[in-house]
């Protein structure tokens, strides 16, 4: 649930080194990626995402199948599965909704429902999300209020896939506010499409509108995410369940950025760009990996990824 923080410290000029801190997972196992010599070879999974000061992520299973995601301020992802297929996903927590590099303080609560297609892709996501805002403290008093109802939101994303490849082409989304008492209608349109170098998303296009009695207006924010100079070693997103992954990129607006994590593959470089300016100027972030001996990911863009045995 990261997003721009990660290149955000980039642009700070923060730089992160192997933490050496919680070496085991839950159970107390030794981790088995951050040794380059590592002999491991049966089955992993991607167990932790950290940098030198901050767990980002730590991911849970329930046999082989994911059914948690612990991130930033002991926010929880819950996962639900139907067969082999993610069902249901639930989050708690806290989001960086204003794109400022900071775990917003504010609570958000969403439900994601998931639907499939007649070929077993997933094809509609909905969801129910409630944003809490807590209330400032009563003098003389500086303790904050509890937290408090600030709006409820109603999205569907629908998402499309290419007819030569079947590669996931991109996702529609339309939102609104649900007010009690008051006929839910959408407010706000977004367009997501995906290009492709080989199998490894290369290009992510986004386009927001507002949408006004049905109809959609003019495009008012454009993005441009461009995922450049591939390696051809195994990404450690490889592990986790194509739905989840999806959901972790809609769960922020700003998601795109991490459109990379649909890729079997790591970019080495990463160009963000504001596509309603004149002439657009990309800002370019750039990193070197490092691997294991069975050539997965173990670091990147200032952050270690960390496996498990299953």
């Amino acid at each position: 649930m990261k997003q721009l923080f990660y290149f955000i410290l980039l642009v700070a000029g923060i730089s992160s080194v192997h933490s050496c801190k919680d070496l085991t997972d839950e159970e107390g196992n030794p981790l088995i990626d951050l040794n380059q010599n590592s002999g491991f070879n049966g089955p992993r999974a991607l167990f932790r995402e950290v940098t030198d000061s901050d767990t980002l992520a730590e991911y849970r299973y329930n046999g082989l199948l994911l059914s948690n995601v612990i991130t930033e301020k002991n926010s929880i992802t819950n996962v639900m599965w139907s067969g082999d297929k993610i069902s249901q996903i639930t989050f708690n927590g806290h989001l960086d909704l204003d794109n400022d590099g900071t775990i917003d303080d504010d609570s958000i609560v969403y439900t994601q429902l998931f639907t499939y297609g007649n070929l077993g892709r997933l094809t509609i996501i909905s969801e129910n999300r409630v944003f809490y805002k807590r209330t400032p403290p009563v003098p003389p008093s500086t303790t904050p209020g509890p937290y408090l109802v600030d709006k409820r939101i109603k999205s569907i994303y629908n998402l499309t896939y290419s007819s030569t490849t079947g590669k996931f082409a991109g996702i529609t989304m339309k939102s609104g506010e649900d007010v009690t008492g008051v006929p839910y209608v959408d407010q706000k349109y977004s367009k997501t499409a995906y290009t492709y170098f080989g199998d490894n998303v290369s290009k992510a296009e986004v386009s927001i509108g507002a949408i006004n009695a049905g109809v959609e207006g003019p495009v008012t924010e454009k993005y441009g995410y461009e995922f450049l100079n591939y390696d051809t070693q195994i990404s450690p997103f490889t592990l986790l369940p194509f739905a989840y992954k999806v959901s972790r990129m809609i769960s922020e607006e700003a998601g795109d950025v991490e459109a990379f994590i649909l890729s079997p593959n790591s970019p080495k470089r990463i160009s963000i760009a504001d596509l309603m300016m004149p002439i657009p100027t990309p800002v370019i972030f750039s990193t070197a990996y490092r691997y294991d001996a069975q050539t997965y990911m173990t670091q990147g863009f200032s952050v270690n990824y960390m496996y498990k045995p299953l």
